[in-house]
């Protein structure tokens, strides 16, 4: 008797997926929002308490009886509409996602990333290798049909914060593929979670680009890591994770380019530290610290430039003290800073006194730090400052792409083993 085929399933579509997420996320706010006004309805029927000393968090009696209700109906619709949700994907098919819906996504991702990961929300970005926007797959017979032109000069692309791989083209220009078209490299961009925590962003990425590179079509000569903003943290996690596990990659002669990279921090998070600090001294603006703290794990790396995960794991758990331990760049590789600041060029301004591109301080993307250990000593050859640009410029300005094309024209160092 023949065998009939199972019909293969529909697609699911990313569209619905979404839906689900939001769904999902919205459920998640409201039952935090309920879970705010109770701990500020909590504080302000508690008797008045020494400045500090927090109240109790919940109401008890039928007060506490209608906040549990809310909650458990919201998590009941919400379970639903998911149920719901699951049933509608397969038959809405499976349409291709625009960038209008990826960077979205990329944006949410970037404030609560941490979130969607741990809640296993759809919207939660896996960290994956593409190209044009499509996912690579790691095998040999896979990335040979995706990238029929492979060079052995490797360059991967890493994007920042709320950010994603189509973002590289900027203003119509796309620093990948001008450097493919100008010096014969292959470009290969990274999309990730920037909510994520940059210590376990670094290690998937490390274990990610072993996989590439023992499948890559053709011998690795060198590797490239072109990083904006975050992704420079990302990918000096990464290179610290692969010397520790001795990954064979990590042994191939390296550059890295950093654009605008916050190597010792972002003042604006840190101030968003010290707000939560002050909100909280008193017993009844406490539970508004909440509030304050919907920032992801990721944004809240950026306070200090955490690379490890002791960077974060401090005693006591706020993380307002900088508690990184000195990291300084391999030997193995060759880096080079990028710099812009939204002044005019003016010679009689040092690196410390320059005005920043909006989010990033010049020395902090430099990797100047006041203290030596902290220092990342890239050679003054090896930074670059530009004028009247913004953080988001770096990535379509020709000035930039100029000074790059500089230096990469030169031949790559081989590996030094550390």
């Amino acid at each position: 008797m023949k065998k009939l085929a199972t019909p293969s399933a529909p697609p699911v579509s990313p569209t619905a997926n979404d839906l689900r997420g939001l769904g999902r996320l919205a459920v998640d706010g409201v039952t935090g929002v309920t879970n705010l006004v109770e701990a500020m309805h909590a504080a302000i029927t508690h008797l008045p308490a020494v400045i500090g000393r927090p109240a109790p968090a919940t109401t008890s009696g039928l007060t506490g009886l209608v906040y549990r209700g809310v909650r458990g109906v919201t998590q009941l619709v919400g379970t639903g509409v998911d149920r719901s949700l699951s049933g509608l994907a397969p038959l809405l098919g499976g349409d291709e996602p625009s960038p209008q819906r990826e960077a979205i996504r990329a944006a949410v991702n970037g404030v609560l990333g941490d979130h969607l990961e741990s809640s296993a929300n759809p919207l939660a970005i896996a960290m994956q290798f593409r190209s044009q926007g499509q996912p690579l797959a790691l095998s040999p017979r896979a990335l040979t049909a995706s990238l029929p032109d492979a060079t052995g000069k490797l360059l991967v692309l890493v994007h920042g914060l709320c950010m994603n791989d189509l973002q590289w083209n900027y203003a119509g220009h796309d620093h990948g593929q001008a450097l493919q078209q100008d010096l014969g490299y292959t470009p290969v961009y990274l999309h990730y979670n920037s909510g994520r925590r940059i210590s376990h962003n670094g290690l998937e990425l490390a274990g990610l680009l072993e996989q590439l590179v023992r499948a890559y079509p053709v011998p690795v000569e060198e590797i490239t890591l072109l990083c904006h903003s975050m992704g420079g943290l990302v990918a000096r996690a990464a290179l610290d994770q692969a010397l520790a596990s001795s990954h064979a990659w990590a042994g191939l002669p390296t550059r890295v380019l950093f654009l605008g990279t916050p190597h010792h921090g972002a003042p604006l998070e840190r101030a968003g530290s010290w707000a939560d600090m002050l909100i909280g001294i008193s017993p009844y603006s406490a539970p508004l610290v909440r509030i304050g703290k919907i920032r992801s794990a990721g944004i809240q790396d950026l306070r200090h430039g955490n690379l490890r995960d002791a960077d974060w794991q401090d005693r006591n758990g706020d993380d307002r003290a900088d508690g990184r331990t000195p990291m300084p760049l391999p030997a193995s590789v060759l880096a080079y800073a990028m710099a812009v600041s939204t002044q005019e060029a003016r010679e009689d301004r040092d690196i410390h006194s320059i005005r920043g591109d909006g989010l990033v301080p010049v020395a902090s993307a430099l990797g100047v730090h006041a203290d030596r250990a902290f220092d990342l000593r890239i050679p003054k050859p090896r930074r670059w400052v530009g004028h009247e640009a913004n953080h988001l410029e770096l990535l379509g300005s020709q000035a930039v792409y100029r000074q790059m094309l500089r230096w990469l024209r030169k031949p790559a160092a081989p590996a030094v083993k550390e």
